[in-house]
């Protein structure tokens, strides 16, 4: 089982919204996931970002992949 931290799309159209997930990589984007480590919100200025750092390391060092966009917002909010 390959576990992937990805973004879940929320909100309305052309008003996204994102939550930071922790979901088993065969599952849909929008589909089931483990667990819900943070939030994304790209519209505001600067953009919104709230992640558990506890759970993001957690879940990295049990082997998760983050994808290239959070792996970004990890690196920006000095969790990576």
């Amino acid at each position: 089982m390959a576990v992937k931290i990805r973004l879940r799309r929320m909100g309305a159209k052309k008003a996204p919204f994102y939550r930071v997930v922790v979901a088993d990589s065969r599952y849909p984007r929008n589909g089931r996931f483990i667990e819900e480590i943070g939030t994304y919100n790209p519209l505001t200025e600067p953009a919104d970002v709230n992640i558990d750092a506890e759970k993001a390391k957690k879940w990295i060092s049990n082997g998760a992949q983050p994808t290239d966009t959070v792996r970004a917002l990890l690196k920006k909010n000095g969790i990576m």
